[in-house]
């Protein structure tokens, strides 16, 4: 059982979870944050990891690496259905694998899926998977990771109808209200999971949520903000901060505007007071960071974080080195999530530094599925967002929007940045002994900052748990997703 953090006697019953926001939808291939809360309890990936990153089995029971590190093959689990009662097999693996590697269908899990060629399903319990050419062990298990199974028969729907093999069904979503999931009483996982229900309610404001809290009416709020969790720590809550935290990004749509100039870009290097805005926006939870890893990364260079230090300066010296003037500059709109009190702050520190700087810009808010519909289809000039998968392979990076090397809903296509596509590929195919790791990370640094379409300032928790005294069980994993097959009550 992968990450469970406490062994007790728990007990069932109704396990009552506040959110911040609604879901996008049931699709496990939508790796968004407002999508956390359903994706590991509807359903469940071949393998995962845990905490300390150790690959352990899940719904592929073994797999094999071929000498060449050119194949893995899957043994896979012979005891799981699906929520509609179908048997999981390998077809519906390959069925999974043919969505995730559609650059439509295969939304956040489509760039996982670049060093895929093609796949052989041997028997009902066996499938081959092949690469384009050798892969490195942690690339090959991020995907095995990373790839919820959806059954064959409901990938059509699976937007609107989940059709995973979960610990949890669906029992009743009310748009923008609540989500109840019902234990799956075919589970395969003994004695899991442990509550019988789970009944997510969305709350508008996180003061809400933390009230429904401390008044008893919930039992667990996920999601929630880092101030209120350092208030309700100091109040005797349990929290719980799991090891796969998020970095913030400033992402720059360099297709437009003075965006285009590389110098006026690499000034925001420099024009980021991250220390602030871990303050400000954070609660002090988390790190300052000047590249897009987390400290568990193998990437993760702390040298960057004082070379790139907040310096208005250095930041004026290469806006005057754009050759840009102060209008052009200035002719931009930074796009704001209006829904979330964390950006709207952190947005109005930036622009209170870039007025420092001489740029003069406004915040654009917008709010709720008016946001997420500009972030994902590119629609701004800059705008601030998380990105996941930082604490594993660096090149999972590619899996979030701004940094995708292919089909990038933000920079089109092809990549307007070639030689950030050449590092990420760099790293891919560096491994083995006598190969040059440390060089191909550093190569991919110099490269993220010198072209400077995307400036991280600092890792937070997301996912966050606080919850009563009485609630026990956690699962932390290595996403920060939430797992409540294995959350009961304490006796």
């Amino acid at each position: 059982m992968a990450g469970t953090v406490e062994a007790a006697d728990l007990k069932g019953g109704r396990l009552r979870v506040a959110i911040l926001a609604d879901m996008t939808n049931f699709d496990p291939q939508q790796f968004s944050t407002v999508n956390f809360p359903l994706i590991k309890n509807l359903y469940d990936s071949l393998v995962e990891y845990a905490p300390d990153g150790k690959v352990v089995p899940s719904l592929a029971s073994a797999w094999k690496i071929a000498p060449d590190n050119k194949s893995v093959t899957l043994t896979l689990r012979k005891d799981v259905k699906f929520h509609g009662g179908t048997p999981f097999n390998a077809q519906a693996v390959a069925a999974t694998l043919k969505k995730a590697a559609d650059p439509q269908k295969g939304k956040n899990v489509y760039a996982t899926m670049s060093f895929i060629k093609d796949w052989n399903v041997v028997d009902d319990s066996t499938i081959t998977l092949n690469f384009t050419g050798p892969a490195p062990e942690r690339q090959i298990t991020d995907l095995l990771q990373f790839l919820c199974v959806i059954d064959p028969a409901g990938i059509d729907t699976v937007e609107t109808k989940p059709a995973g093999t979960g610990a949890y069904m669906l029992g009743e979503r009310v748009v923008g209200q609540r989500i109840r999931l019902v234990a799956n009483p075919n589970y395969w996982r003994e004695k899991e999971p442990i509550a019988n229900e789970v009944i997510f309610t969305i709350f508008s404001e996180d003061a809400a949520a933390t009230a429904a809290l401390e008044s008893g009416a919930t039992d667990i709020i996920y999601g929630g903000t880092s101030r209120s969790a350092v208030r309700l720590k100091d109040s005797g809550y349990q929290v719980i901060q799991g090891p796969g935290p998020l970095v913030q990004v400033f992402r720059i749509n360099s297709t437009r505007g003075p965006f285009r100039n590389e110098k006026f870009r690499q000034a925001f290097n420099y024009l980021m007071d991250r220390k602030g805005i871990l303050k400000v926006g954070y609660a002090g939870l988390g790190e300052v960071v000047a590249l897009p890893w987390a400290p568990a990364s193998p990437a993760f260079d702390a040298a960057y974080n004082e070379k790139y230090a907040f310096n208005i300066d250095k930041g004026k010296e290469l806006l005057a080195a754009s050759g840009l003037s102060p209008a052009d500059m200035s002719n931009w709109k930074l796009l704001v999530n209006g829904s979330d009190e964390s950006t709207v702050a952190i947005s109005q520190v930036v622009q209170g530094s870039l007025g420092k700087a001489g740029v003069k810009i406004e915040l654009d808010l917008q709010q709720g599925a008016e946001f997420i519909d500009a972030l994902l289809k590119g629609r701004f000039d800059a705008v601030f967002g998380a990105v996941g998968n930082v604490q594993k392979f660096p090149t999972r990076v590619a899996t979030n929007s701004i940094y995708r090397t292919s089909n990038n809903p933000i920079l089109g296509t092809p990549h307007p940045h070639p030689e950030y596509v050449a590092a990420i590929e760099r790293v891919n195919t560096t491994f083995g002994p006598g190969a040059d790791v440390k060089g191909a990370y550093d190569n991919l640094n110099r490269v993220l900052v010198e072209t400077a379409f995307a400036i991280p300032t600092n890792s937070y928790d997301v996912g966050l748990i606080v919850a009563a005294k009485n609630v026990g069980g956690f699962t932390l994993d290595i996403d920060n997703l939430f797992v409540a097959r294995t959350v009961g009550f304490k006796p």
